[in-house]
């Protein structure tokens, strides 16, 4: 799968970090990490477990501030006002977002309402993921790992992000599971939408990406160990 990056007045990037530095507590999570992404990418996120791919999935949906730096996503300055982005992302992380109480249908109906989605762009997604029939009954909270991520996966879908960022997608999923995964993400993408992963399993991951990148010591790398964009030295010795 490849993707070509626009050009001219089309060319703005959806992910656009210039040197920025985050941190959690007192530990800087990012440190002069830059890193751009264009629509329709599908970037696959590397790192050693604490390397900072959870964090840099919650600084671009606007859950963790930046320190330093310059940092745009969807074309809102998270510097200057980072809460407007959740209209346009959509944030799969360890915990789904899934409301214990409701059905897995409400939960889905409750973001498909956000964006009017239509009872039948509802009912084919939930359909396309297995979550139709009677486990649209279950509450939430009785699900099984698996469950609760496709149930969360469902509400992405019909949310329509504009951004996609996906924390260990895979997790709890048979193979099956994750085959529809992957397929859900490649039609994304193919829609326009921009998804960003951050996994371990790297076979199945990779098979998806687009391009890959490597965090470490607080900056972000490509594939090939260079600095993913001019200007990211990844230092780590960088503090705010």
């Amino acid at each position: 799968m490849s993707a070509s990056k626009p050009t001219g007045a089309e060319s703005t990037p959806v992910v656009d970090l210039d040197g920025v530095v985050a941190v959690l507590g007192s530990y800087p999570v990012l440190a002069g990490a830059s890193l751009q992404v264009h629509s329709g990418e599908i970037v696959v996120v590397r790192g050693a477990n604490g390397a900072g791919k959870s964090s840099l999935l919650r600084l671009c949906a606007g859950l963790l501030p930046v320190t330093r730096g310059r940092a745009s996503v969807c074309g809102v300055d998270l510097v200057a006002d980072r809460r407007s982005v959740a209209t346009a992302v959509g944030l799969l992380g360890h915990s789904n977002g899934l409301y214990g109480d409701l059905s897995v249908a409400e939960n889905i109906e409750f973001r498909a309402g956000l964006v009017g989605a239509t009872a039948d762009e509802i009912r084919a997604a939930m359909a396309r993921l297995g979550v139709d029939g009677r486990l649209a009954d279950v509450p939430a909270r009785r699900l099984s790992a698996g469950q609760r991520r496709r149930t969360a996966l469902t509400c992405l879908v019909v949310r329509r992000a504009q951004l996609w960022l996906l924390d260990e997608p895979h997790a709890g999923l048979d193979t099956a599971g994750r085959d529809v995964i992957d397929s859900v993400i490649n039609d994304a993408a193919r829609s326009g939408a921009t998804v960003l992963v951050a996994s371990h399993e790297h076979e199945r991951s990779e098979r998806l990406a687009t391009r890959t990148v490597e965090i470490r010591g607080g900056g972000i790398f490509a594939a090939d160990g260079r600095p993913d964009q001019a200007g990211n030295t990844g230092d780590a010795g960088e503090r705010p």
